[in-house]
């Protein structure tokens, strides 16, 4: 859509799942063409004994109104456009919309505050691989998505690093120490943390070999002292 000024708009177009944010952006639109009045209250109709300027009054805002109703027209995908396409008005489309989808956005804050609770009661089990842990952290950050939360990429570093497991200690304290959490990156963070568990597996490898190695020596010492002590019996 092109302005007065020459250059071309992108509208926002109602899908569904974007109401909220939808209706914020329609309404600074509806103030930028100065149609935002009467989509909130509507004009006056005509009366028998109105003046030449009532009527005047009437015809320009019957005007305003068709524009306002054509931007919500143009706003909305097929399936909303097929739920105000018999409003008259601009005012009875947009309260067409604020009654659809107030149902919505009550279940959508519902929802939001329990991902909320869950993801302030995350933690990393002893279980849990850093691969499986992040699963986790990534799927729950995209439901809050989801739910228009804005999740910024330093919090999900930080929520990461407060829960981990006490083995992750070491390599957290030198994230902090040597890494700007306002721009280290999620894909940066996992692939630190791998490369640490990676070691911490392969050390439990070597120190199980160890073990090994030394109980099937004890063993074999024992039982060669064992044979040694019934020789000498004899």
């Amino acid at each position: 859509m092109a302005n007065n000024n020459g250059f071309t708009m992108t509208l926002p177009t109602l899908v569904g799942k974007n109401y909220e944010r939808w209706s914020v952006q329609m309404k600074v639109l509806f103030g930028y063409q100065e149609v935002l009045d009467i989509v909130q209250n509507r004009y006056q109709p005509l009366g028998e004994d109105d003046t030449e300027i009532q009527i005047s009054n009437f015809r320009e805002s019957k005007k305003r109104d068709c524009k306002a109703l054509f931007l919500i027209h143009q706003c909305v995908d097929e399936a909303n456009f097929k739920k105000i396409s018999s409003a008259k008005t601009a005012k009875e489309a947009w309260e067409n919309f604020e009654r659809s989808y107030a149902g919505v956005e009550k279940v959508k804050k519902v929802k939001l505050q329990t991902l909320r609770r869950e993801y302030e009661l995350v933690q990393m089990k002893e279980s849990d691989s850093i691969s499986d842990y992040f699963t986790k952290i990534r799927s729950l950050t995209n439901l809050m998505k989801g739910c228009d939360e804005v999740m910024r990429n330093q919090l999900v570093v930080e929520i990461v690093l407060r829960t981990l497991t006490p083995r992750f200690d070491h390599i957290v304290v030198a994230i902090e120490e040597s890494k700007d959490l306002e721009v280290f990156k999620i894909d940066e963070l996992q692939s630190s943390l791998e490369a640490h568990e990676q070691r911490i597996k392969e050390r439990n490898h070597e120190n199980e070999s160890e073990q090994a190695l030394q109980a099937k020596f004890s063993k074999k010492f024992s039982a060669q002292g064992s044979l040694q002590r019934k020789l000498k019996g004899r």
